[in-house]
């Protein structure tokens, strides 16, 4: 006999439940599975667990449009409440799993009820980096990962008067940009040489570097954080020279931390995520991992095992896992792809650069439109495309495919990348 469904969305008691497919994660991953369950005909009971209050929604307009206050929260849903109601999907959100028990087939939650279920997928994603510095937990000290988190840094910005940004990555840059066309004044830190470096070459890192110092902002790079200062709340960011940097508001976007703990101490296999083969499934039977958080081999990444928090990632292992689980297993192989939107620029990604040894500019960046080509031995791996479209719908099938065009004519903005492919 299944559990009633509104109870299973509203019960805080500690009597057990159980479902046929339990997802631990209520973000784009863990909502991608169970869409992708109800598409490929999945007849069971499905429980998602989520330790935010919120139904599934769009993180990547956090730290955009909905810090700099032009989308609404409702309209960062991924579906509205009545979708779900409609295909049977139930849920405990502000719940947190803090144990997986693989031979009963249950989870444990922080409240201490026990959840059994016949398939466990786990799309818990990761928590946000903390500075591991003295000040860290001063009040002040933001991070951008949830609703809340930025609900938090919204409420403050506006009594702000200097703000410091630490981390030159997607978010730092992100927010950067929004509390820069506030017209506050901010200092972005990066304590590698340039900015974007763990995802991009130095072209792009240059281009985002001029672009950000151009409209006002401050950056600071080859520069590590010694601590945060501050009493009653931070004050400043002292750098390793002692040099102080002032800071009444400080946002920190160093990474985030895969939320795999309880399902290593369960025994399954992996240290930085948790490890899956190519159905998402992990070292522990019945349970599946996707999303962030998700450690896999990856074609792009020369066969090796990386973890990719991006949505295309979170969706597209959604839809293997569910698939494994209705009985129609398929492999996961696809084209990474990312975006960001900082200003009036919007840079769009596909493959991975890592690796590259030659780098091509197609395009002139002074000019705000263009894309930089990524080879390796010869073979395009990735595109980083800015205000250019056209070259990054085309450029696909050249990382697809594995093309070994004419560099010289990669750079020939006149001839189409879709002739070379």
């Amino acid at each position: 006999m299944q559990p009633d469904r509104q109870d299973l969305a509203s019960r805080t008691d500690t009597a057990p439940v159980r479902a046929d497919v339990v997802i631990v994660g209520a973000g784009h991953a863990g909502a991608a599975c169970a869409i992708a369950l109800r598409q490929q005909g999945f007849p069971g009971s499905i429980l998602v667990i989520g330790g935010e209050a919120e139904l599934p929604y769009e993180r990547p307009p956090l730290s955009k449009e909905y810090l700099q206050g032009t989308r609404p929260f409702e309209r960062m849903l991924i579906r509205p409440p009545a979708f779900w109601r409609e295909r049977a999907v139930d849920f405990r959100l502000g719940t947190q799993v803090v144990a997986v028990d693989a031979a009963a087939r249950s989870v444990a939650t922080v409240a201490g009820d026990t959840i059994g279920y016949d398939t466990l997928v786990w799309a818990a994603g990761g928590a946000p980096r903390r500075l591991a510095c003295e000040g860290a937990g001063l009040p002040g000290v933001h991070t951008v990962r949830t609703r809340a988190d930025v609900d938090r840094m919204r409420a403050e910005l506006g009594a702000a008067q200097r703000i410091a940004v630490i981390g030159g990555g997607y978010i730092g840059l992100e927010a950067a940009a929004v509390v820069a066309g506030m017209g506050k004044p901010v200092v972005l830190i990066e304590a590698l040489d340039r900015v974007l470096s763990r995802v991009a070459g130095p072209a792009l890192s240059a281009f985002f570097e001029r672009a950000h110092r151009a409209r006002g902002v401050e950056i600071r790079v080859g520069t590590a954080v010694q601590r945060l200062a501050g009493e009653a709340r931070v004050t400043g960011v002292v750098l390793a020279d002692e040099a102080v940097v002032p800071a009444d508001l400080v946002v920190v976007g160093v990474g985030i931390a895969p939320a795999v703990a309880p399902l290593l101490a369960a025994g399954a296999i992996g240290g930085d995520g948790v490890e899956v083969d190519a159905q998402c499934r992990t070292s522990l039977p019945h349970v599946f991992a996707i999303g962030d958080c998700a450690r896999h081999a990856n074609r792009y990444a020369g066969g090796a095992r990386i973890r990719l928090e991006s949505v295309q990632n979170a969706n597209d292992q959604a839809g293997v896992a569910a698939r494994a689980i209705a009985g129609v297993p398929a492999a996961y192989d696809a084209v990474p792809w990312f975006w960001s939107n900082q200003y009036d620029l919007k840079l769009q990604t596909v493959g991975l650069s890592t690796g590259h040894d030659a780098a091509v500019v197609r395009g002139d960046p002074d000019a705000a439109g263009f894309s930089v080509v990524y080879l390796r031995e010869g073979r395009v791996i990735a595109l980083d495309c800015v205000n250019a479209v056209r070259d990054y719908a085309q450029g696909r099938k050249l990382v697809e495919g594995g093309a070994s065009p004419d560099p010289a004519a990669l750079a020939d903005t006149g001839i189409p990348l879709r002739d070379l492919a």
